[in-house]
């Protein structure tokens, strides 16, 4: 009798398998000539080879369904089952304006008429700017569509950082070592991850460096090819910091700048580089900006309250 012995890496199995194994049984159900066991992280069939050949093809298309969408049911296993091909079942059109299928199943997608700007901006041009106040979406849509270019394989690594600004509090008096110290800083790209990839497999992606979470200071010397390379809080660079980053694109990279002029925590009469860049690179081609506002932002209906009433005493002043 022939086997066949598939390896979940980067899946977590107790979720494509399915509450008490329901999509195994829905796999023997289609198969009923194959011997078919799920154990661990293994799936093992048994039977004629070339019935083996054919469960292993539609095996392989639901692992790329469920490592795009996050997600398994019986519709989408029969769909998956029942097609006359691969080229049947196409996955990667069917979400629409929808950017990541998330963690149990969460659809990710532009939510403001800006944001879906962003998108189109970021699908024609290779450095992007994204500028607008804290809760506009343009940190959270940038990591979207990172993930989005990763599960299709445009690149092959994401890369997110930010400058380690001390707005108001001193690094040296938090405990741990330097990424102990840094890791908070950098939680607001952790939390969007978290949204879009399983947790495992997230953690497999950053043991792995597919995903990089560092502050800016660690991109200097590096050439980063094949990358989508995210810029938080870009209102914090000094002139040096951001053309150091702007010149450490590669071949085939998109990278995304985003920040809010007007939270910038540098010392005084430090010039931000973020406000200097977008000055520099105004009229150049293959630069796209979008400028969010309060009409974008998608947190607590309060939050845009609160802009605006800041906004009205800053142009009193």
């Amino acid at each position: 009798m022939n086997e066949l012995t598939i390896e979940l890496s980067e899946i977590t199995p107790r979720d494509f398998f399915g509450q008490q194994n329901v999509n195994i049984q829905l796999l023997k159900k289609y198969f009923p000539k194959l011997k078919i066991v799920a154990r661990g992280n293994k799936i093992k069939a048994y039977g004629d080879e070339e019935m083996l050949e054919e469960f292993d093809k539609r095996l392989e298309m639901l692992l790329a369904h469920f490592g795009k969408y996050n997600k398994l049911d019986e519709n989408v296993i029969e769909r998956v089952l029942t097609s006359a091909s691969s080229a049947d079942y196409q996955t990667s059109k069917e979400s629409g304006a929808v950017l990541v299928h998330g963690v149990s199943g969460r659809l990710i997608k532009p939510q403001t008429a800006n944001q879906r700007k962003l998108v189109e901006l970021t699908h024609k041009n290779d450095l992007v700017f994204a500028i607008g106040p804290a809760g506009t979406g343009k940190t959270y849509t940038g990591v979207a569509l990172a993930v989005q270019a990763l599960k299709n394989k445009e690149v092959k690594r994401i890369i997110l950082t930010r400058p380690a600004v001390e707005a108001g509090e001193n690094l040296g008096f938090l405990p741990g070592d330097l990424k102990e110290k840094l890791d908070p800083y950098m939680q607001p790209l952790y939390d969007a991850l978290r949204d879009m990839i399983p947790a495992e497999k997230l953690e497999a992606h950053i043991e792995k460096g597919i995903i990089q979470i560092a502050p800016l200071a660690f991109m200097r010397g590096r050439t980063l090819d094949n990358a989508f390379v995210i810029l938080d809080e870009a209102q914090n660079t000094t002139h040096a910091q951001m053309k150091m980053f702007l010149t450490r694109m590669g071949k085939n990279a998109k990278f995304m700048i985003t920040g809010d002029p007007g939270q910038i925590d540098l010392p005084r009469r430090v010039i931000s580089g973020l406000k200097e860049a977008l000055l520099v690179l105004k009229n150049t081609e293959g630069v796209g900006m979008i400028f969010l506002d309060d009409k974008d932002v998608i947190r607590h209906k309060l939050v845009k309250k609160i802009i605006a009433a800041y906004k009205s005493i800053e142009n009193r002043d």
